[in-house]
């Protein structure tokens, strides 16, 4: 059921237009567009980068969250010789005998590294997310030192008066300052389709010397830095130009080699002078007398090492930063006036306003972070956690929100990824004897599993792809969809058949398993039944067989045999546990047991009224501390399907740390976590299911949200 009039979109998205006049920290805004992100500072650029470290200033070497990354930019560190997952796989016992999981198993003997913890410290550090170079302001005069040849690095003391707005309707970024009494304006923002950014720069300040610097690093194995800037001997940086194009362009191209890997910088405009002034710094200026500068500059994946070739590679076609800017201002707008939207703003309720600002928000960060041909990382592009490597648990969250949105086509690229790891996937099961593949958890491009002792035993990722295709399905049904997808699809399921073993009980899962709520890790090898899971396999294996059906393909009796005898999950006290064994439940990380009814329908095993008190009880004594900001939406979800509107609200938007929403929109979480993208998914995943409503839900409009309030929307796909 829609809203009874057409929402003005261009409005709601600007209400929540970002706007800063002072410099926070925690709170940088970024341009993108799901391959590629640029995020910058109060300038415009990314001028002064110490003011944004991640973590603790104390503890972190110079690090930052003005990040420039991109879905292709990978790099190894060459290891000491050729490590392999074989040193860090255990035996585990099973219900049907030995299976071997990669486990962690190096140790520190006297304040050493082991062979084996080298290993696995290696496999997990490798390949990593690069930062591919730092664009910011400097100034050439006779006061500055030689550290960046001759230019000397602002200070947050030389920006004056600073208003910096993120225009969300057009994606661009506009920022005014004054430096040295001059007035500054820079326009930034990123090309839809390539990933290039366009820069602006106007003032009279270009001719009192100020410059536009580069600066390139080598890759880092650090959790969260995806830039070292202590190793200029590692890598090289090689200027060649300027070429003229034929309408009187300039152009540049930067050569960059890190070990095997390899990419391209093109910076083109007009009138500009640029030379290397260091090993990896170039510094750019106006040719002379001109109160503007007007460039692009494109970064490009050459294929080599671990950078994913994108495109057919080559120069990129000659661009002005105003051209960039026009090609965004274009796009901005086709993408808010697509898909879906909800506005809540004749909503008298307080709550309202805050909810609708997240709402915009994370529509932007997704997009911009979240849409592109792999699936991300939980920081997305702005900088790195675990080290750029991304999490297959958490893809769900990340994507599942485009096709409820009605933005399928952000969703397909990183579901197609999955076809390109098949094999990978199918050895793996193959070598702990299961049938089908068997998908990892915290991998690279190459889907690589890395060591671990928990992120190996997790299971609830594997029905992810079923899950995901189901959706993209329904938002835009076609034997075409049916057809591309049905490997992936029928693959997992034959795994998830395969892995469920029988007992006089039923079905049953593990051991050895940890749950979506990882606090199980010391009783991984006795863990099983795990109450979300058991839901999913079934709820999967069912729709699994539906896809069979659609196609015309006979039903897999196996299948269904598996999803119709799953054991029911326990219950203690009247309310579901986490798992089948003691501790059952410990009250920490995630209430994943909620799941079981919110991030999914109605199964047969799962009663509601059981529901129901399993989510007061998580309510009324939870340790928020541990939680993250995905089980917020989860919450809001599960009393959703409950048709407990008011409980969903106050979920969505309680007070806790880790359901925070910055000024810019970011769910931070920690001082080494600063932003959290399935935080921002997952809101969007649940108001979509409260707005539009889900199979067998109440026949009402917005049946997930108080009476009380005006919800308006358009657009949305019905949950399952």
């Amino acid at each position: 059921m829609h809203s009874q009039h057409t929402i003005d979109r261009e409005a709601l998205v600007r209400r929540h237009n970002v706007e800063q006049r002072s410099l926070d920290p925690r709170s940088p805004v970024s341009v993108g567009n799901g391959e590629f992100s640029f995020t910058v500072d109060l300038t415009g650029l990314q001028t002064l980068p110490a003011e944004y470290p991640v973590g603790a200033r104390s503890e972190l070497p110079p690090g930052t969250l003005l990040g420039t990354q991109s879905q292709w930019g990978w790099h190894s560190i060459p290891a000491a010789e050729q490590y392999s997952l074989a040193g860090s796989t255990v035996l585990y016992d099973s219900p049907r005998g030995p299976v071997p999981y990669v486990d962690m198993v190096g140790d520190i003997v006297d304040g050493r590294e082991t062979e084996s913890s080298r290993a696995e410290t290696w496999l997990r550090a490798n390949p990593h997310r690069l930062d591919l170079g730092r664009i910011g302001f400097a100034w050439a005069d006779a006061d500055a030192d030689q550290t960046a040849g001759g230019a000397r690095p602002l200070a947050p003391a030389d920006v004056v008066d600073p208003v910096q707005t993120l225009d969300l309707w057009t994606g661009t970024v506009t920022s005014t300052f004054s430096l040295r009494s001059h007035p500054v304006r820079v326009t930034t923002a990123c090309h839809p389709d390539r990933d290039q950014v366009g820069l602006i720069v106007e003032s009279p300040a270009l001719q009192d010397g100020l410059v536009v610097t580069f600066a390139f690093p080598y890759g880092s194995e650090a959790w969260h830095d995806a830039a070292d800037w202590n190793r200029p001997e590692a890598h090289t940086t090689s200027l060649a130009g300027p070429a003229r194009t034929g309408d009187g362009q300039q152009q540049w191209t930067v050569d960059r080699g890190l070990d095997g890997s390899g990419y391209q910088v093109t910076v083109s405009g007009q009138d500009l002078r640029l030379h290397q002034s260091g090993p990896h710094e170039l510094v750019l200026q106006p040719a002379g007398g001109q109160d503007l500068l007007d460039l692009a500059v494109q970064f490009t994946s050459t294929g080599q090492g671990d950078c994913v070739l994108r495109g057919a590679g080559g120069l990129p076609e000659p661009a002005t930063g105003t051209a960039v800017i026009e090609a965004s201002r274009a796009h901005w707008p086709e993408f808010w006036q697509s898909g879906g939207a909800v506005e809540l703003h004749g909503t008298p309720d307080p709550r309202a306003a805050e909810l609708e600002r997240r709402i915009v928000l994370s529509q932007y960060l997704t997009a911009i972070n979240c849409a592109g041909s792999l699936p991300p990382q939980e920081t997305g592009l702005v900088c790195n956690s675990w080290r750029g490597r991304f999490h297959l648990e958490m893809h769900w969250w990340h994507a599942a929100h485009f096709a409820h949105w009605n933005r399928t086509e952000l969703l397909l690229p990183s579901l197609r990824w999955y076809g390109t790891i098949l094999e990978a996937a199918r050895q793996t099961a193959k070598a702990q004897g299961f049938d089908g593949v068997r998908w990892p958890k915290q991998v690279g491009p190459d889907g690589r599993e890395s060591p671990s002792p928990i992120g190996t035993f997790l299971i609830w990722q594997q029905p992810h792809p079923i899950h995901l295709a189901e959706v993209a399905y329904r938002a835009e049904p076609s034997r075409e969809l049916l057809e591309e997808f049905a490997e992936i699809v029928f693959e997992t399921a034959t795994f998830m058949a395969s892995f469920a073993h029988p007992t006089a009980r039923g079905f049953e899962l593990g051991p050895p398993l940890i749950p979506a709520q990882e606090s199980y890790e010391s009783v991984r090898g006795t863990v099983t039944n795990p109450t979300f899971e058991l839901a999913y396999w079934q709820w999967a294996l069912r729709t699994a067989n539906s896809w069979r059906e659609r196609l015309g393909l006979e039903l897999r009796a196996d299948w269904k045999a598996v999803a119709d005898g799953m054991v029911r999950p326990r219950t203690v006290n009247g309310v579901y546990a986490a798992i089948d064994v003691e501790p059952f439940t410990i009250r920490t990380d995630h209430p994943s047991m909620l799941c079981a009814l919110g991030v999914l329908p109605q199964t047969d095993l799962i009663d509601p009224e059981t529901m129901r008190a399993t989510l007061a009880d998580v309510l009324a004594d939870w340790d928020w501390d541990s939680t993250w900001g995905w089980d917020y939406p989860v919450m809001a979800m599960t009393a959703a399907r409950l048709e407990d509107p008011e409980t969903a609200v106050d979920a969505l938007l309680q007070r806790a740390g880790k359901n925070a929403a910055l000024p810019n929109g970011h769910n931070r979480q920690t001082d080494s976590l600063p932003l959290y993208l399935p935080g921002n998914g997952g809101l969007l995943a649940v108001v979509a299911l409260m707005a539009a409503g889900w199979d067998g839900g109440p026949d009402r409009h917005a049946p997930g949200f108080p009476a009380g309030w005006t919800v308006a929307w358009e657009g949305l796909v019905q949950a399952p």
